[in-house]
């Protein structure tokens, strides 16, 4: 009876283990798809397979043993590297141009559009 339960309980213990490794896995995923790596034009940490990115990950599953959420993790890289890490900048006064100018263009774009086939 006591090696069943010793049995029972080690089984706990790594399938635990297992999904809370599993978690962190996703969560480092998750965070790295939304940051540029700073070696490789082009892609993101989670598809570099520098040494810059495999670092940044091991510092992403650093920072969420440490127990910081997501929001805490960009920060503290966004202060590291600069706003330019992260794929989807925040809305501030010097990134209002950025989400602005694509508005712009389509609200022009369709005047545009609207005067040449009502001319006609």
């Amino acid at each position: 009876m006591k090696i069943k339960i010793l049995v029972l309980t080690i089984f706990y213990l790594i399938s635990s283990f297992n999904l809370s490794y599993a978690a962190n896995s996703e969560k480092v995923d998750q965070i790295s798809k939304n940051l540029r790596c700073l070696i490789c034009q082009g892609q993101s940490v989670y598809d570099s397979q520098s040494d810059f990115a495999l670092s940044m990950k091991i510092l992403i599953q650093n920072k969420i043993d440490e127990g910081k959420n997501d929001e805490q993790i960009y920060d503290f890289l966004k202060n590291k590297y600069g706003e330019w890490i992260v794929y989807d900048p925040e809305i501030n006064k010097n990134t209002v141009l950025l989400w602005v100018l694509p508005l712009i263009l389509f609200v022009f774009g369709g005047i545009l559009i609207f005067r040449k086939v009502s001319i006609k």
